[in-house]
Protein backbone atom coordinates (compact mmCIF):
# COMPACT_ATOMS: atom_id res chain seq x y z
CA UNK A 1 0.00 0.00 0.00
CA UNK A 2 2.65 2.37 0.90
CA UNK A 3 4.78 1.58 -2.88
CA UNK A 4 1.13 2.50 -4.18
CA UNK A 5 0.85 5.85 -2.40
CA UNK A 6 4.42 6.58 -3.58
CA UNK A 7 3.63 5.80 -7.63
CA UNK A 8 0.43 7.94 -7.30
CA UNK A 9 2.47 10.84 -5.82
CA UNK A 10 5.22 10.36 -7.86
CA UNK A 11 3.08 10.61 -11.12
CA UNK A 12 1.42 13.91 -9.74
CA UNK A 13 4.74 14.81 -9.45
CA UNK A 14 5.32 13.92 -13.07
CA UNK A 15 2.14 15.50 -14.83
CA UNK A 16 3.08 18.98 -12.61
CA UNK A 17 6.01 19.34 -13.97
CA UNK A 18 5.69 18.38 -17.21
CA UNK A 19 2.63 20.84 -17.17
CA UNK A 20 4.91 23.26 -16.32
CA UNK A 21 7.77 22.42 -19.07
CA UNK A 22 5.11 22.46 -21.71
CA UNK A 23 3.81 26.08 -20.34
CA UNK A 24 7.04 27.77 -20.64
CA UNK A 25 7.81 26.09 -24.00
CA UNK A 26 4.76 27.75 -25.64
CA UNK A 27 5.14 30.70 -24.07
CA UNK A 28 8.66 30.89 -24.87
CA UNK A 29 7.59 30.81 -28.71
CA UNK A 30 4.42 32.52 -28.50
CA UNK A 31 6.13 35.83 -27.00
CA UNK A 32 7.77 36.29 -30.58
CA UNK A 33 4.72 36.49 -32.24
CA UNK A 34 2.73 39.40 -33.00
CA UNK A 35 1.13 41.18 -29.49
CA UNK A 36 -2.31 39.93 -28.84
CA UNK A 37 -4.21 42.82 -26.64
CA UNK A 38 -0.83 43.96 -25.08
CA UNK A 39 1.53 46.83 -25.87
CA UNK A 40 5.04 44.68 -27.01
CA UNK A 41 6.47 45.89 -24.10
CA UNK A 42 3.84 44.50 -22.09
CA UNK A 43 3.40 41.35 -23.75
CA UNK A 44 7.27 40.42 -23.46
CA UNK A 45 6.87 41.70 -19.70
CA UNK A 46 3.61 39.64 -19.28
CA UNK A 47 5.43 36.33 -20.83
CA UNK A 48 9.08 36.48 -18.78
CA UNK A 49 6.71 37.27 -15.62
CA UNK A 50 4.69 33.44 -16.36
CA UNK A 51 8.23 31.85 -17.26
CA UNK A 52 9.84 32.78 -13.87
CA UNK A 53 6.52 31.65 -12.03
CA UNK A 54 6.38 28.65 -14.40
CA UNK A 55 10.13 28.04 -13.57
CA UNK A 56 9.80 28.48 -9.56
CA UNK A 57 6.70 26.54 -9.71
CA UNK A 58 8.94 23.23 -11.27
CA UNK A 59 11.14 23.78 -7.74
CA UNK A 60 8.39 24.32 -6.23
CA UNK A 61 6.85 20.48 -6.79
CA UNK A 62 10.54 19.08 -6.58
CA UNK A 63 10.73 20.09 -3.32
CA UNK A 64 7.37 19.09 -2.22
CA UNK A 65 8.36 15.71 -3.91
CA UNK A 66 11.16 15.56 -1.56
CA UNK A 67 8.96 16.57 1.82
CA UNK A 68 6.52 14.07 1.12
CA UNK A 69 9.53 11.36 0.86
CA UNK A 70 10.55 12.51 4.20
CA UNK A 71 7.29 12.16 5.70
CA UNK A 72 6.58 8.75 4.06
CA UNK A 73 10.05 7.10 5.12
CA UNK A 74 10.73 9.11 8.41
CA UNK A 75 8.65 11.87 9.35
CA UNK A 76 5.06 9.76 9.94
CA UNK A 77 7.07 8.04 12.51
CA UNK A 78 8.27 10.65 14.05
CA UNK A 79 5.47 12.28 14.80
CA UNK A 80 4.14 9.11 15.98
CA UNK A 81 6.70 8.59 18.53
CA UNK A 82 6.86 12.39 19.71
CA UNK A 83 2.84 12.04 20.60
CA UNK A 84 3.27 8.59 21.97
CA UNK A 85 2.26 8.78 25.50
CA UNK A 86 -0.96 11.73 24.42
CA UNK A 87 -4.11 10.95 24.76
CA UNK A 88 -5.79 10.69 20.89
CA UNK A 89 -7.06 13.69 21.14
CA UNK A 90 -4.06 15.73 22.19
CA UNK A 91 -1.90 13.95 19.81
CA UNK A 92 -3.89 14.53 17.31
CA UNK A 93 -3.80 18.29 17.60
CA UNK A 94 0.16 18.08 18.38
CA UNK A 95 0.47 15.85 15.24
CA UNK A 96 -1.45 17.72 12.81
CA UNK A 97 -0.01 21.00 14.01
CA UNK A 98 3.95 19.97 14.19
CA UNK A 99 3.09 18.73 10.32
CA UNK A 100 1.53 22.05 9.25
CA UNK A 101 4.54 23.84 10.35
CA UNK A 102 6.99 21.80 8.91
CA UNK A 103 5.55 22.56 6.03
CA UNK A 104 5.19 25.60 5.98
CA UNK A 105 9.01 26.39 7.38
CA UNK A 106 9.58 24.10 4.19
CA UNK A 107 7.33 26.53 1.67
CA UNK A 108 8.03 29.63 3.23
CA UNK A 109 11.37 30.63 1.03
CA UNK A 110 9.37 30.24 -2.01
CA UNK A 111 6.72 32.42 -0.87
CA UNK A 112 9.10 35.31 0.09
CA UNK A 113 11.26 34.63 -3.59
CA UNK A 114 8.15 34.94 -5.63
CA UNK A 115 6.79 38.21 -3.43
CA UNK A 116 10.79 39.65 -3.32
CA UNK A 117 12.56 38.77 -6.08
CA UNK A 118 10.09 38.04 -9.16
CA UNK A 119 6.96 40.08 -7.96
CA UNK A 120 9.35 42.57 -7.07
CA UNK A 121 11.38 42.27 -10.36
CA UNK A 122 8.31 42.85 -12.57
CA UNK A 123 7.11 45.77 -10.01
CA UNK A 124 4.07 43.96 -8.80
CA UNK A 125 4.79 43.75 -4.94
CA UNK A 126 4.24 46.79 -3.00
CA UNK A 127 4.15 44.54 0.46
CA UNK A 128 7.33 45.22 2.86
CA UNK A 129 9.34 42.99 4.98
CA UNK A 130 7.68 44.24 7.72
CA UNK A 131 4.01 43.38 6.43
CA UNK A 132 5.01 40.88 4.91
CA UNK A 133 5.76 39.24 8.21
CA UNK A 134 2.51 40.08 10.25
CA UNK A 135 0.78 38.81 7.57
CA UNK A 136 2.79 35.41 8.08
CA UNK A 137 2.53 35.61 11.65
CA UNK A 138 -1.73 36.45 11.50
CA UNK A 139 -2.01 33.60 8.51
CA UNK A 140 0.09 30.83 10.38
CA UNK A 141 -1.21 31.52 14.00
CA UNK A 142 -5.46 31.62 12.13
CA UNK A 143 -4.13 28.45 10.40
CA UNK A 144 -2.68 26.81 13.94
CA UNK A 145 -6.25 27.45 15.49
CA UNK A 146 -8.49 26.33 13.20
CA UNK A 147 -6.51 23.40 12.26
CA UNK A 148 -5.96 22.53 16.39
CA UNK A 149 -9.69 22.89 16.71
CA UNK A 150 -11.02 20.92 13.52
CA UNK A 151 -8.04 18.45 14.76
CA UNK A 152 -9.41 17.73 18.02
CA UNK A 153 -12.94 17.75 17.25
CA UNK A 154 -12.57 15.12 14.23
CA UNK A 155 -10.09 13.07 16.59
CA UNK A 156 -13.00 12.98 19.15
CA UNK A 157 -15.16 11.45 16.39
CA UNK A 158 -13.10 8.88 15.09
CA UNK A 159 -13.03 7.96 18.52
CA UNK A 160 -16.61 8.01 19.76
CA UNK A 161 -18.55 7.51 16.38
CA UNK A 162 -18.65 4.33 14.18
CA UNK A 163 -19.30 6.04 10.93
CA UNK A 164 -16.67 8.31 12.06
CA UNK A 165 -15.65 9.72 8.06
CA UNK A 166 -19.12 10.72 7.44
CA UNK A 167 -19.90 12.85 10.58
CA UNK A 168 -16.26 14.19 10.21
CA UNK A 169 -17.24 15.07 6.61
CA UNK A 170 -20.34 16.89 7.92
CA UNK A 171 -18.18 19.08 10.49
CA UNK A 172 -15.14 20.16 7.64
CA UNK A 173 -18.33 21.04 5.14
CA UNK A 174 -19.95 23.12 7.82
CA UNK A 175 -16.72 24.83 8.95
CA UNK A 176 -16.46 25.22 5.01
CA UNK A 177 -19.77 27.39 5.21
CA UNK A 178 -19.55 29.38 8.19
CA UNK A 179 -15.70 30.00 6.66
CA UNK A 180 -17.32 31.73 4.15
CA UNK A 181 -19.86 33.57 5.91
CA UNK A 182 -17.62 34.78 8.09
CA UNK A 183 -14.45 35.70 5.88
CA UNK A 184 -15.79 39.18 4.56
CA UNK A 185 -16.57 40.55 8.18
CA UNK A 186 -14.45 38.74 10.44
CA UNK A 187 -11.12 37.02 8.86
CA UNK A 188 -10.60 39.54 5.67
CA UNK A 189 -10.12 42.58 7.80
CA UNK A 190 -7.47 41.18 9.92
CA UNK A 191 -5.49 41.39 6.72
CA UNK A 192 -6.82 44.83 5.05
CA UNK A 193 -8.59 47.82 5.80
CA UNK A 194 -11.90 47.97 4.34
CA UNK A 195 -13.58 51.48 4.13
CA UNK A 196 -17.23 52.19 2.38
CA UNK A 197 -17.42 53.88 -0.67
CA UNK A 198 -17.01 57.27 -0.58
CA UNK A 199 -17.77 58.08 -4.68
CA UNK A 200 -21.71 58.50 -3.63
CA UNK A 201 -22.33 59.18 -7.55
CA UNK A 202 -20.72 55.43 -8.62
CA UNK A 203 -22.14 54.12 -5.40
CA UNK A 204 -25.47 55.18 -6.60
CA UNK A 205 -24.91 53.42 -9.57
CA UNK A 206 -24.05 50.19 -8.03
CA UNK A 207 -27.04 49.90 -6.40
CA UNK A 208 -29.09 50.16 -9.01
CA UNK A 209 -27.07 47.85 -10.56
CA UNK A 210 -27.26 45.40 -7.79
CA UNK A 211 -31.07 46.38 -7.56
CA UNK A 212 -32.04 45.57 -11.01
CA UNK A 213 -30.26 41.68 -10.34
CA UNK A 214 -32.13 41.37 -6.95
CA UNK A 215 -28.57 41.34 -4.64
CA UNK A 216 -28.66 42.50 -1.44
CA UNK A 217 -25.33 43.68 0.15
CA UNK A 218 -24.20 45.41 3.92
CA UNK A 219 -22.83 47.71 1.48
CA UNK A 220 -19.82 48.63 -1.27
CA UNK A 221 -15.98 48.45 0.33
CA UNK A 222 -12.72 49.26 -1.04
CA UNK A 223 -9.56 47.19 0.06
CA UNK A 224 -6.55 48.76 0.26
CA UNK A 225 -4.92 45.94 -1.61
CA UNK A 226 -2.32 48.27 -3.34
CA UNK A 227 -0.28 47.83 0.32
CA UNK A 228 0.82 44.46 -1.13
CA UNK A 229 0.08 44.45 -4.43
CA UNK A 230 -0.18 46.44 -8.02
CA UNK A 231 -2.83 44.00 -9.43
CA UNK A 232 -6.56 45.24 -10.03
CA UNK A 233 -9.51 42.98 -9.01
CA UNK A 234 -12.73 43.17 -7.23
CA UNK A 235 -15.48 40.39 -6.07
CA UNK A 236 -18.60 39.86 -4.03
CA UNK A 237 -18.04 38.20 -0.77
CA UNK A 238 -19.39 36.09 1.81
CA UNK A 239 -23.00 34.44 1.71
CA UNK A 240 -26.64 35.55 3.00
CA UNK A 241 -26.60 38.83 4.89
CA UNK A 242 -23.10 39.11 5.20
CA UNK A 243 -22.54 39.61 1.37
CA UNK A 244 -20.73 42.69 0.27
CA UNK A 245 -19.08 44.43 -2.61
CA UNK A 246 -15.37 44.94 -2.60
CA UNK A 247 -13.58 46.93 -5.32
CA UNK A 248 -9.85 46.81 -5.10
CA UNK A 249 -8.28 50.30 -4.90
CA UNK A 250 -5.93 49.50 -7.96
CA UNK A 251 -9.30 48.91 -9.51
CA UNK A 252 -10.71 51.78 -9.14
CA UNK A 253 -7.61 54.19 -10.72
CA UNK A 254 -7.88 52.27 -13.74
CA UNK A 255 -11.21 51.85 -14.83
CA UNK A 256 -13.70 54.41 -15.60
CA UNK A 257 -17.45 53.94 -13.66
CA UNK A 258 -19.21 52.51 -16.50
CA UNK A 259 -15.91 49.69 -16.84
CA UNK A 260 -16.31 49.39 -12.97
CA UNK A 261 -20.28 48.90 -13.67
CA UNK A 262 -19.56 45.87 -16.35
CA UNK A 263 -17.13 44.24 -13.94
CA UNK A 264 -19.41 44.11 -11.30
CA UNK A 265 -22.04 42.94 -13.54
CA UNK A 266 -20.32 39.72 -14.37
CA UNK A 267 -19.90 39.14 -10.77
CA UNK A 268 -23.64 39.76 -10.11
CA UNK A 269 -23.58 36.92 -13.20
CA UNK A 270 -22.07 34.23 -10.63
CA UNK A 271 -24.65 35.48 -7.76
CA UNK A 272 -27.46 35.20 -10.24
CA UNK A 273 -26.41 31.93 -11.13
CA UNK A 274 -25.58 30.51 -8.05
CA UNK A 275 -22.23 29.93 -8.84
CA UNK A 276 -20.79 30.09 -5.45
CA UNK A 277 -23.50 27.42 -4.22
CA UNK A 278 -22.71 25.61 -6.84
CA UNK A 279 -18.81 25.48 -6.22
CA UNK A 280 -19.70 24.97 -2.05
CA UNK A 281 -21.66 21.27 -3.44
CA UNK A 282 -18.80 20.66 -5.81
CA UNK A 283 -16.57 20.90 -2.98
CA UNK A 284 -18.87 19.18 -0.78
CA UNK A 285 -18.71 15.97 -2.91
CA UNK A 286 -15.27 16.03 -3.45
CA UNK A 287 -15.03 15.93 0.49
CA UNK A 288 -17.16 12.92 0.94
CA UNK A 289 -14.79 10.66 -1.64
CA UNK A 290 -12.14 12.06 0.21
CA UNK A 291 -13.46 11.15 3.19
CA UNK A 292 -14.39 7.91 2.76
CA UNK A 293 -11.02 6.40 0.89
CA UNK A 294 -9.56 7.77 4.13
CA UNK A 295 -12.43 6.18 6.52
CA UNK A 296 -11.68 2.91 4.87
CA UNK A 297 -8.06 2.84 4.48
CA UNK A 298 -6.47 -0.81 5.75
CA UNK A 299 -4.48 -1.53 8.78
CA UNK A 300 -1.62 -3.01 6.70
CA UNK A 301 -0.66 0.74 5.51
CA UNK A 302 -0.48 1.84 8.94
CA UNK A 303 1.74 -1.32 9.84
CA UNK A 304 3.93 -0.53 6.75
CA UNK A 305 4.61 2.68 7.55
CA UNK A 306 5.42 1.12 11.05
CA UNK A 307 2.96 3.43 13.23
CA UNK A 308 -0.23 2.89 15.01
CA UNK A 309 -3.39 3.50 13.82
CA UNK A 310 -4.60 6.70 15.44
CA UNK A 311 -6.51 9.64 14.66
CA UNK A 312 -3.23 11.73 14.44
CA UNK A 313 -2.07 9.10 11.96
CA UNK A 314 -4.92 8.80 9.59
CA UNK A 315 -5.27 13.32 9.47
CA UNK A 316 -1.51 13.54 8.38
CA UNK A 317 -2.04 10.82 5.60
CA UNK A 318 -4.97 12.90 4.74
CA UNK A 319 -2.89 15.88 4.88
CA UNK A 320 -0.23 14.35 3.02
CA UNK A 321 -2.02 13.36 0.61
CA UNK A 322 -4.95 15.74 -0.16
CA UNK A 323 -2.92 18.19 -2.76
CA UNK A 324 -2.77 14.77 -5.12
CA UNK A 325 -6.62 14.53 -4.58
CA UNK A 326 -7.14 18.05 -5.35
CA UNK A 327 -5.41 17.88 -8.57
CA UNK A 328 -7.15 14.36 -10.13
CA UNK A 329 -10.43 16.30 -9.42
CA UNK A 330 -8.80 19.78 -10.69
CA UNK A 331 -9.45 19.45 -14.56
CA UNK A 332 -13.36 19.05 -13.39
CA UNK A 333 -13.37 21.61 -11.37
CA UNK A 334 -11.59 23.67 -13.58
CA UNK A 335 -14.20 23.12 -16.61
CA UNK A 336 -17.48 23.77 -14.57
CA UNK A 337 -15.43 27.27 -13.70
CA UNK A 338 -14.69 27.86 -17.15
CA UNK A 339 -18.72 27.77 -18.43
CA UNK A 340 -19.76 29.27 -15.37
CA UNK A 341 -17.27 32.57 -16.48
CA UNK A 342 -18.66 32.49 -19.87
CA UNK A 343 -22.55 32.62 -18.43
CA UNK A 344 -21.35 35.52 -16.30
CA UNK A 345 -19.84 37.59 -19.20
CA UNK A 346 -23.56 36.78 -20.38
CA UNK A 347 -25.25 38.28 -18.00
CA UNK A 348 -22.83 41.38 -17.58
CA UNK A 349 -23.50 42.31 -21.73
CA UNK A 350 -27.10 41.79 -20.62
CA UNK A 351 -27.03 44.16 -18.01
CA UNK A 352 -24.60 46.62 -18.99
CA UNK A 353 -23.61 46.01 -22.96
CA UNK A 354 -20.54 44.78 -24.45
CA UNK A 355 -18.67 47.60 -25.17
CA UNK A 356 -17.68 48.19 -21.41
CA UNK A 357 -16.59 44.56 -20.51
CA UNK A 358 -14.50 44.23 -23.15
CA UNK A 359 -12.62 47.47 -22.56
CA UNK A 360 -12.61 46.71 -18.91
CA UNK A 361 -10.93 43.17 -19.79
CA UNK A 362 -8.37 44.41 -22.23
CA UNK A 363 -7.51 47.02 -19.57
CA UNK A 364 -6.87 43.83 -16.77
CA UNK A 365 -5.44 41.79 -18.95
CA UNK A 366 -2.78 44.83 -19.37
CA UNK A 367 -2.81 46.01 -15.77
CA UNK A 368 -2.24 42.87 -14.51
CA UNK A 369 0.24 41.50 -17.18
CA UNK A 370 -1.21 38.59 -18.05
CA UNK A 371 -0.77 36.73 -20.62
CA UNK A 372 -3.62 35.83 -23.09
CA UNK A 373 -2.34 32.73 -24.14
CA UNK A 374 -1.47 29.34 -22.64
CA UNK A 375 -0.77 25.81 -23.57
CA UNK A 376 -3.98 23.57 -23.38
CA UNK A 377 -3.30 21.30 -20.91
CA UNK A 378 -2.31 24.23 -18.43
CA UNK A 379 -5.65 25.61 -19.44
CA UNK A 380 -7.25 21.74 -18.54
CA UNK A 381 -5.72 21.47 -15.11
CA UNK A 382 -5.13 25.25 -13.85
CA UNK A 383 -7.67 27.63 -15.34
CA UNK A 384 -10.48 28.52 -13.55
CA UNK A 385 -10.91 31.21 -16.28
CA UNK A 386 -11.07 30.83 -20.01
CA UNK A 387 -8.19 32.60 -22.23
CA UNK A 388 -9.13 36.15 -22.39
CA UNK A 389 -8.97 35.76 -26.19
CA UNK A 390 -11.60 33.48 -26.42
CA UNK A 391 -13.79 35.22 -23.66
CA UNK A 392 -13.48 38.49 -26.03
CA UNK A 393 -14.42 36.31 -29.35
CA UNK A 394 -17.62 35.35 -27.17
CA UNK A 395 -18.72 38.53 -26.66
CA UNK A 396 -17.69 39.86 -30.13
CA UNK A 397 -14.67 41.26 -29.76
CA UNK A 398 -13.76 41.50 -33.85
CA UNK A 399 -10.42 43.59 -32.43
CA UNK A 400 -8.99 40.17 -31.39
CA UNK A 401 -7.79 37.70 -34.37
CA UNK A 402 -10.45 34.76 -35.02
CA UNK A 403 -8.54 33.17 -37.98
CA UNK A 404 -6.84 30.17 -35.84
CA UNK A 405 -3.85 31.99 -37.20
CA UNK A 406 -2.44 31.43 -32.88
CA UNK A 407 -2.98 28.12 -32.91
CA UNK A 408 -1.63 27.34 -36.38
CA UNK A 409 1.53 29.12 -35.59
CA UNK A 410 2.17 27.11 -32.52
CA UNK A 411 0.68 23.58 -33.43
CA UNK A 412 4.13 21.90 -32.39
CA UNK A 413 3.80 23.12 -28.71
CA UNK A 414 0.63 21.36 -28.48
CA UNK A 415 1.50 17.63 -28.97
CA UNK A 416 1.43 16.00 -25.88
Amino acid sequence: MVQALSIIFFLYVLIKVYISVMQIGYVAKAKNMPPVLMKPSSWMKSARYLISNERLKIVETLVEYALFVFWLSWGIRWLDTMTWNMDPIMQAVVAVDLFLIVNYVVELPFSIYKTFVIDERFRFNHSTPELFVKDQIKGGLLTLVVASVLSAAVAWIIVNVPMWWFVSFLLIFAVIVLLNLLYPTLIAPMFNKFTPLQNEALKEKIDALMQRSGFESEGVFVVDASKRDARLNAYFGGLGKTKRVVLFDTLLEKLSDSELLAVLGHELGHYKHHDIYKNIAMLGGILFVGFYIFGHLPTSLFMELGVRETPAMLMVLFLLMISVFIFIFMPIMSFVSRQNEYAADKYAVEMCGSEDLIRALKKLVDENKSFPMAHRLTIFFYHSHPPIVERLRALGDKSVRDDGKEDEALKGEFTV
